[in-house]
């Protein structure tokens, strides 16, 4: 057995805490760009009291999801400004910016350059400037990953910058930041929690430690998922999804994700989709086919052990098998009204995204390799629920 395990200098977790993020931040820099969502909630309040803690700040907000161009324009202003430290604030998109950010600020030449897939995905080789992670919603754990997924709008695809010199040195998980968030963002970001807990967990690359943290992350998506949805206000189930984001984000940088990660990057920037609703219905089409898959090649296998175990922690039932897992996830689905995906179901536009989900990185975390056909059947399944 051989693997690794990485992740922030330090993590800080609980209700409250992202008061305490200006004494936190004032040790790695005086000027720092504030990096937001498209609202920028928040932004103007931190300002304030990184100022009243001696470190100014330069405010950049980031529309939708993150595009080369966006890093660009957010390095441009960095440079310009002498920040020496980035901090972002909000969900998945705020926080990949800003790590994007800090790791380009201090290199030569341009993004694509680094990028998986499409670019050349030349290793960074200065150091980046200082990054601290604030999560507004409970979904990406990007806040504690290696990689930041950018959108590269001519290419029709989200692909990441990845180095493990892009790990923020904090991490703030304060559950209070969650409580303003939409049921339709709860369930999105939710189920793309949920999903980074279970494909790392099956994966090929799953070890001890993540194992823990993934069957401790979804058992407490498991009950507190629908509870988020329905009753925003609920601060048990608020703080057992901000755990069970940050234990999937720790789990994925450091054990791999699988097929619906690797679709997602794909259907994300070919259609537009929200990344959790992608990762939601795909989800149980993904997993029925690796079941299947493992089954054809033998009852032993071990992943299929592993899938009972994650239907066993889903449902509450120890003779859970493997496809009561995959009926409680299209179920919970179903609870979370999230809508079945608008897909062109020709065949040039399926064959596009299936060659496409096959070069991506998270694809070959997936337990079983998939055929073309079943990978065009999963695409067809996710847009006709």
């Amino acid at each position: 057995m051989t693997f690794e395990f990485a992740t922030a200098a330090r993590i800080v977790f609980g209700w409250g805490t992202f008061q305490h993020l200006p004494d936190l931040a004032r040790p790695f820099g005086s000027r720092a760009l504030i990096v937001t969502g498209r609202e920028g909630r928040r932004g103007d309040a931190l300002a304030a009291s990184l100022a009243a803690a001696g470190v100014r700040s330069v405010p950049f907000h980031v529309d939708g999801e993150p595009k080369v161009a966006t890093v660009e324009s957010a390095v441009r202003l960095a440079r310009a400004e002498g920040c020496d430290l980035v901090i972002a604030l909000g969900g998945g998109g705020a926080i990949d910016a800003g790590k994007a950010v800090a790791g380009m600020a201090t290199q030569a030449g341009d993004v694509l350059e680094h990028l998986e897939v499409v670019g050349e995905g030349k290793p960074l080789t200065a150091s980046p400037l200082p990054f601290l992670a604030v999560p507004t919603t409970a979904g990406t754990g990007a806040e504690v990953t290696r990689n930041a997924v950018l959108d590269v709008p001519e290419k029709r695809v989200k692909v990441s910058l990845r180095s493990p010199a892009l790990l923020a040195k904090v991490a703030v998980v304060d559950p209070e930041l969650t409580l303003s968030m939409p049921p339709r963002v709860t369930a999105f970001t939710g189920m793309d929690a949920l999903t980074q807990l279970i494909e790392p967990f099956v994966g090929v690359a799953a070890n001890p430690i993540t194992d823990g943290l993934c069957r401790e992350g979804i058992a407490r998506a498991a009950r507190s998922l629908r509870t988020a949805f329905q009753n925003g206000a609920d601060r048990g189930a608020r703080e057992d999804m901000a755990t069970a984001s940050l234990l999937g984000g720790l789990a994925l940088a450091n054990a791999k994700l699988g097929a619906v990660h690797g679709f997602a990057g794909v259907l994300g920037g070919a259609y537009g989709h929200p990344h959790g609703a992608i990762c939601a219905r795909l989800l149980p089409f993904v997993m029925t086919a690796n079941i299947a898959a493992l089954e054809a090649r033998s009852a032993d296998e071990p992943a299929l052990a592993r899938y009972r175990a994650v239907a066993r922690i889903l449902t509450g039932k120890p003779d859970a098998t493997a496809m009561d897992g995959v009926q409680w996830v299209a179920r919970l689905c179903d609870d979370l009204k999230i809508p079945p995906l608008a897909l062109d179901h020709s065949p040039a536009a399926l064959d596009a995204v299936v060659a496409g989900a096959k070069r991506a990185s998270s694809m070959k975390g997936n337990p079983v390799e998939l055929p073309d056909d079943v990978l065009r059947r999963i695409l067809r399944g996710s847009s006709t629920v």
